[in-house]
């Protein structure tokens, strides 16, 4: 597993990345094993606290992140560290069963499309978003995947919403986070089964 540790004007010191190469390496053998890439990231929050970002990629687009703030460098990243753990230990077994599936995915399959980062405030006279409110562009795979696969990698991720093709009927499909806590999925008109908007328990 690739690791990179990250102090965001911080110095993290040997001793606290020792600490975080070995918890994330106990982690991965113990829940996964097969995680390709770990990335940490801490940095200031407010004036007496640490901000800890982990995200770990354990199969093709899978993405396991947490977030943790705490009043020390090792409590904020441990606190973080345990969320990863909690998350892989969660669906630890659907992962090991699926992980053939989720590599060998057909990429063929798979629709390109671009990924949208939009500034957030807009001036009270603009009525739609300025060309030069979008501040990133990238590239993106929409899969295929049941709702139930969709899920997990939801949760997985802590994104707030998916949009993946529904292999029943090959249309686009969306989950995303309700307020109650559970996670709405959106089925649109044209696809082959009935149009719907349900709920999955969270």
């Amino acid at each position: 597993m690739q690791l990179k540790i990250n102090g965001k004007q911080m110095d993290l010191g040997d001793a606290l990345r020792t600490h975080i190469s070995d918890k994330l390496e106990d982690i991965n053998e113990k829940y996964f094993n097969r995680a390709i890439e770990a990335i940490v990231t801490m940095s200031p929050e407010g004036q007496a606290f640490t901000k800890t970002h982990i995200s770990i990629r354990v199969g093709k687009d899978i993405m396991v992140m947490s977030d943790a703030v705490e009043a020390d460098h090792y409590g904020s990243f441990d606190s973080a560290a345990e969320k990863v753990a909690k998350q892989l230990r969660r669906y630890k077994k659907r992962l090991r069963d699926h992980h053939e599936r989720l590599e060998d995915e057909d990429v063929e399959k798979m629709m390109q499309a671009q990924n949208y980062v939009i500034a957030a405030e807009l001036t009270e006279k603009e009525e739609e978003v300025p060309e030069s409110a979008i501040v990133a562009e990238m590239a993106t795979n929409i899969q295929v995947m049941s709702v139930s696969e969709a899920v997990m990698r939801l949760d997985l991720s802590g994104e707030n919403a998916m949009l993946f093709r529904n292999p029943q009927h090959e249309g686009l499909n969306m989950i995303y986070r309700r307020p109650d806590g559970n996670i709405g999925w959106i089925d649109p008109d044209g696809n082959a089964l009935p149009s719907s908007v349900k709920a999955v328990n969270g």
